[in-house]
């Protein structure tokens, strides 16, 4: 789980690298739950509450350069 302090302190190709990095965890974390593989299931929320932070930190800097 990553914490909002470090996702402030990323910059913004490193956000996005951490996005797209995440959402393949995400898929590779649907796929174990499929085939019931998976170890812990808060893996999945845990993952998905990450993208939102980060999609939230992109939109608040595309928004403050626009202001």
């Amino acid at each position: 789980m990553i914490e909002s302090e470090e996702i402030k302190k990323m910059g913004l190709d490193a956000l996005e690298l951490e996005r797209s990095r995440l959402r393949r965890h995400l898929y590779d974390l649907r796929s174990q739950a499929v085939t019931e593989k998976l170890e812990n299931p808060k893996q999945l929320m845990n993952t998905r509450r990450d993208i939102a932070r980060i999609l939230t930190e992109i939109r608040s800097r595309q928004i403050q350069e626009t202001a």
